[in-house]
């Protein structure tokens, strides 16, 4: 399987402007720029995009963690905090905070706690980061 995804840059780093395209058409010329980026100018960026992913894929991933386990989550809230940090004149993605809150009917916080760890550092995005990657887990009763 493969998604493709693409994007467009015109002009210098500061007075250009970029747009992001997706296959799916959810991102369809969505813009973006070192405003999006560096300031709080709307817009998206590429840092949120790599969370928007990440969250997504690790719902899913403990979604299916959960249902190995006998468990169906009612509710899965994943929020993903990228850092960004300049290095050696330079930028890096250096770590990825997950917030998790979910809700599972009946569910043991031993079994919660292994399917949790097993989606973070399973789900195909994780495994892609070369960040350190923090999880932080609240199981609603």
């Amino acid at each position: 399987m493969k998604k493709t995804a693409s994007a467009r840059w015109q002009g210098g780093i500061k007075d250009g402007q970029g747009s992001i395209s997706s296959q799916s058409g959810v991102l369809n010329d969505t813009p973006y720029g070192f405003n999006t980026r560096f300031t709080d100018q709307p817009g998206t960026n590429p840092e949120e995009l790599i969370g928007a992913a990440h969250a997504a894929c690790f719902s899913m991933a403990l979604s299916k963690e959960l249902g190995d386990a006998g468990m169906t989550a009612e509710r899965i809230d994943t929020k993903a905090e990228v850092t960004l940090d300049k290095v050696d004149g330079g930028f890096e993605i250096s770590a990825v905070h997950l917030s998790l809150r979910a809700k599972i009917p009946g569910a043991e916080r031993a079994a919660f706690e292994k399917a949790v760890e097993t989606a973070k550092t399973g789900c195909p995005v994780s495994k892609v980061l070369n960040a350190k990657i923090t999880l932080e887990a609240v199981l609603d009763s």
